[in-house]
């Protein structure tokens, strides 16, 4: 990479696109572009909508911001978007198990290489998930999940999970696409991703954390996942954008725990939340976290953030936004030793 201030200059020259800038895992991409000193466009499907108005307050928005309407379907409207751009983070997707919605993330994702392509853009970032690496019945309790392994198409099929579905095709259009127009293209894989958020909606990903904290989910699964903070799957879309020589899949676990163990943090944390302590199916063994690999991304200097630190910051978020009350004893934070 270039020396501090060449780089500086670089990105201040540089005009950059985050599809679904409004989202979760985008808004952050788009407050870390701004604080590096890129010029920034987001898309949105409706840039007025009042889901987007927290993107306008972010720090260097005035002068370096911009946001447009584009939807993936239409490759139109993509093009526009592109223009001028030197670079794309395509984190737009459904997050949905409709099946309906599947060629929407398939399609979509083709239509964004083939316009970012047509506008001469250099650099194609593209958000996976950890669904199309680990939902493999047939992997080996000593596999170590890395970028070489995929989930079972026809097992994500028949169990209904038509997201993990979805991902995975569409990962494999961008990577198709984007050879066959010469595009660079990086993938990066992130798992569960929780974290403070800055937009007001409650996303998916820390709904999971609030159904526990409010006692609506009154029993855990006997299962296993992995977990990473935006901050830290954010960080890893700019280093495998900035670093060159980096291509292929990159991914971004942060830490496996059973679900169990999850709770105990969240429990040790915030004492007064109605969270359970009921185990479904455990008649059955304690299922085993997964073994993991996050060389390469640890390669180019990422470095996770301690999982009591998220939860911590997560749940002060979702109580200063409205999403669970104020109704526990704040405990200190301190470092887990799980």
């Amino acid at each position: 990479m270039a020396n501090n201030s060449s780089a500086e200059k670089q990105r201040a020259q540089e005009l950059v696109c985050v599809t679904g800038a409004g989202g979760f895992i985008g808004s952050w991409v788009v407050k870390e572009l701004l604080h590096r000193g890129y010029r920034v466009r987001g898309t949105a499907r409706d840039p007025a909508d009042r889901k987007n108005v927290h993107l306008q307050t972010l720090e260097g928005a005035d002068e370096r911001l911009s946001l447009r309407r584009a939807d993936v379907l239409d490759c139109d409207s993509l093009r526009a978007a592109f223009d001028g751009c030197h670079g794309v983070f395509h984190v737009a997707s459904p997050v949905s198990n409709d099946v309906e919605l599947m060629p929407v993330a398939v399609e979509g994702t083709r239509n964004v290489v083939n316009a970012a392509a047509d506008m001469g853009v250099r650099r194609l970032v593209f958000t996976s998930t950890y669904g199309a690496v680990h939902m493999n019945p047939n992997r080996s309790p000593d596999t170590v999940l890395d970028e070489t392994c995929w989930s079972d198409y026809e097992f994500c099929k028949q169990t209904g999970n038509f997201y993990c579905c979805a991902k995975m095709m569409a990962e494999m259009a961008a990577t198709e696409e984007a050879t066959r127009r010469g595009l660079q293209l990086v993938v990066v894989v992130p798992p569960m991703t929780i974290g403070p958020m800055l937009q007001p909606s409650l996303n998916g990903s820390n709904y999971h954390v609030v159904k526990y904290l409010m006692g609506t989910k009154k029993a855990y699964p006997n299962a296993v996942a992995i977990y990473a903070d935006v901050r830290d799957v954010v960080r890893a879309h700019l280093l495998v954008y900035e670093h060159h020589h980096a291509h292929g899949r990159y991914v971004c676990f942060g830490t496996a725990l059973h679900r169990s163990c999850f709770l105990q943090l969240l429990r040790g944390l915030f004492p007064r939340y109605p969270i359970t302590s009921k185990c479904q199916g455990n008649d059955k063994p304690m299922v085993s976290p997964y073994r993991f690999s996050n060389q390469r991304l640890e390669d180019l200097g990422l470095e996770f953030t301690d999982m009591t630190k998220t939860l911590y910051e997560t749940v002060i978020c979702l109580q200063q936004k409205g999403h669970v009350p104020y109704q526990c004893l704040i405990m200190p934070y301190r470092r887990s030793s799980l």
